[in-house]
């Protein structure tokens, strides 16, 4: 269904659950799932979360500055790519991490023509560090890269499986959307992802599909075409 496509996770789903760490049992059950995908000729390229260490706008933070929470919060994507790397390198498969914040000694610098030559030459590729600057979320990170490897479409995996008009884990009867316009995000103030991220994509025609990493063969699923989750489009 798509030839190259950009993966979001987000550092919560990492954790399962458990709220802070990695769920290394998990991490390979999504490392096995990308090794099934990139096996049917899919490239796959993956941004981090770091959520489930540190968050820059999260409560922990409040008190701190913003642009060194920022920077907490990026380096805590770094963590998480390292053992997202691991995992998918345990699967037989050729895996790199590209981070925006220079540190050689475990990724390698994000050169956009060197990721997509990784790509290319069948390899996953994970960016960390987000955009490398503070005020810019992961999702917008997201978009950013998806546009700069011309992926076909952006994919959130998140712990809900789509869109709903209020927060599903507090209120039962949200409703969800099969397929919403990135306007009609804004307009509704719906908190999937962070502004500047859903009008980047919006300005640029890029796709977006949410849906839930918690079941299992999700991500073939969605790369295969199946109506799982909520379709996004300009």
């Amino acid at each position: 269904m798509y030839k190259r496509v950009l993966l979001k996770l987000s550092g919560e789903a990492l954790a399962a659950g458990r709220g802070f760490g990695v769920d290394v049992a998990f991490l390979h059950t999504i490392a096995s799932e990308i090794a099934e995908v990139q096996a049917t000729g899919c490239e796959i390229a993956i941004v981090v979360g770091g959520g489930n260490f540190f968050r820059g706008v999260a409560e922990q933070a409040a008190h701190m500055d913003r642009v060194a929470a920022d920077h907490m919060g990026m380096l805590s994507t770094v963590l998480n790519a390292i053992a997202l790397q691991d995992a998918i390198e345990k699967h037989g498969l050729f895996c790199r991490v590209m981070s925006a914040i220079e540190m050689h000694e475990v990724a390698e610098p994000y050169i956009r023509r060197r990721a997509i030559r990784h790509l290319e030459k069948g390899r996953v590729v994970v960016f960390a560090a987000g955009t490398g600057n503070p005020y810019f979320s992961t999702d917008t990170a997201a978009a950013l890269r998806a546009m700069e490897i011309k992926a076909d479409i952006l994919l959130k995996a998140t712990s809900v499986d789509g869109i709903y008009n209020a927060d599903p884990k507090k209120q039962k009867d949200a409703v969800k959307f099969k397929q919403i316009t990135y306007m009609d995000i804004i307009k509704l103030s719906l908190k999937v992802m962070d502004t500047t991220a859903v009008s980047l994509c919006k300005d640029n025609n890029l796709p977006m599909i949410i849906f839930s990493l918690l079941e299992r063969g999700n991500i073939q699923r969605v790369i295969n075409g199946e109506t799982i989750g909520t379709m996004v489009t300009s």
